[in-house]
């Protein structure tokens, strides 16, 4: 059983794979992504395919591998870079990782969310450059949670992990907005279920954690800004094309919102120039929601048995179900 990896993945991952018998594995050992002509020439004439999020797995990577591919597993718990409905109609089966990174995407919300509200990186940077001379009453203010209105757009896996863990620090009441209203999920917080517009305009801190899907691209966008408070936070950990970037950036040049925290972007990486960077309310990181050691180990692992249960024709551990 031919198998191509298209990164450098935890070290416990690959052990799955190379200790498993009559499984030959070809890697692109790399931290950076397999270019284009390799991952092509590397999926050739393979049964099995172990991909992350930043490979873009459509018909031409299908066609290039040949009718022996049977499984494509995904190290990440998005599948919005794969061509399912090709896949679908050549019968691969396809795994995923969901639930393992649920923990660790929450935690990176919660410190996103407090860095954009509470300033961090902005006031850090003062510390540096000599801009604390001394204690001022109203310098580096932010907004807390305490009493707030926190709204969450997708009362998943990981949207309610972020409202667990937003619950202890005081927060007043929860709105969550999606595809049908989760009454037993959201009773464990109390919360009600709005439209999406509703949840703008009340919301203090509006976190998304959505799948991106033809509804929720571009959701948020100028008429979603421009309906949140002048004083609210807005934190996106779900996918970049989720936002409309040059209306988020509109909202937080011209004071229609207080500050944004954002872990995706589009694209990824975002160019060096871009806009967004420019500002000192718009807190950016690299997409690591899931960057811990743990969880990429555990990622790794779950990937790769999915990969080896579907090349011997037994229930995956995590399957798509197409």
């Amino acid at each position: 059983m031919a198998v191509f990896v298209t990164r450098r993945i935890p070290a416990e991952g690959l052990r799955v794979l190379s200790q498993a018998g009559g499984c030959r594995v070809q890697q692109w050992d790399s931290e950076e992504p397999v270019p284009r002509a390799e991952l092509l020439a590397g999926v050739a004439g393979k049964r099995g395919l172990l991909c992350l999020l930043s490979d873009r797995i459509d018909r031409e990577v299908l066609d290039a591998a040949g009718p022996g591919l049977k499984v494509i597993s995904t190290m990440s718990v998005g599948f919005d870079h794969l061509a399912l409905d090709e896949i679908k109609k050549r019968g691969i089966r396809v795994g995923y990782t969901p639930d393992v990174l649920t923990d660790a995407t929450a935690e990176l919300s919660v410190a996103l969310l407090l860095a954009a509200c509470r300033r961090l990186p902005e006031a850090a940077e003062q510390v540096k450059n000599g801009g604390w001379t001394t204690w001022k009453p109203l310098w580096m203010c932010g907004y807390g949670l305490s009493d707030s209105t926190v709204g969450i757009i997708g009362l998943g896996r990981i949207g309610q992990a972020v409202a667990r863990r937003l619950k202890p620090f005081g927060v007043k009441k929860f709105l969550y907005t999606g595809s049908c209203p989760k009454p037993e999920t959201a009773a464990e917080f109390e919360a009600e279920f709005v439209p999406v517009m509703r949840l703008a305009e009340e919301s203090d801190f509006v976190v998304v954690t959505c799948a991106l899907t033809p509804a929720t691209q571009g959701m948020c966008n100028r008429d979603f800004f421009g309906r949140m408070k002048k004083t609210s936070v807005f934190v996106n950990t779900s996918r970049g094309a989720v936002v409309n970037q040059e209306d988020l950036y509109d909202a937080l040049a011209h004071g229609q919102i207080a500050a944004a925290g954002l872990d995706v972007t589009t694209p990824e990486p975002l160019p060096t120039d871009h806009p967004l960077l420019s500002l000192k309310n718009c807190v950016i990181l690299p997409h690591i929601g899931s960057a811990t050691y743990a969880t990429r180990s555990t990622m790794a692992v779950l990937a790769a048995n999915n990969l080896l249960a579907g090349l011997r024709g037994e229930p995956m551990p995590h399957e798509l179900l197409l």
